[in-house]
């Protein structure tokens, strides 16, 4: 049986309220119907829930229901406030950034190419452009005069430009 006084008592809500109601909530949040529409569905189904206590009230209903909906109004207010603003990802589409994968095939084709090398030539290419070994330091770590490492970085660089070449990476 208590269904259908619920029915009853949202169809009289609604039937005598929800218009004006509307109306005083359109003016809250400047013209937008669809929050104001939910307003006035959140703040009636809260004169719904609290039909017990507000029967004992006597006098009209109405200004119970314009405090409601302005707090409601109010608190969407806030909380739309203590967070950030979304944004609509389009934006976001036209910022070009970094492509990962045609990175990732460098890397691989480089690391292939480097494999074709002499291990003294790929040695030096390691401690100097690779580690950022200065000429002297990747000297030291290979136990061999700075000279040799000069002459061994420009041999392996020739060396490894054909072989990118011969994989189609050009200059």
């Amino acid at each position: 049986m208590r269904g259908t006084h619920d029915e009853e008592l949202m169809r009289a809500l609604y039937r005598d309220h929800a218009r004006p109601l509307h109306a005083y909530v359109l003016r809250l949040v400047a013209g937008d119907r669809q929050r104001a529409e939910d307003v006035v569905q959140e703040t009636l189904i809260r004169a719904w829930r609290n039909a017990n206590s507000l029967d004992g009230q006597g006098g009209s209903l109405r200004p119970w229901l314009v405090t409601v909906a302005r707090r409601i109004v109010i608190d969407g207010h806030r909380s739309r406030q203590a967070r950030p603003a979304e944004v609509a990802p389009e934006p976001l589409e036209g910022v070009p950034a970094e492509d990962e994968i045609d990175r990732a095939l460098s890397l691989m084709t480089l690391t292939d190419a480097l494999q074709d090398l002499t291990p003294a030539h790929r040695g030096v290419l390691v401690e100097t452009y690779l580690l950022g070994r200065t000429v002297n330091e990747a000297a030291q770590v290979l136990g061999i005069p700075s000279g040799t490492v000069r002459s061994r970085v420009f041999y392996a660089l020739r060396s490894l430009r054909l072989a990118l070449e011969e994989r189609g990476v050009t200059g």
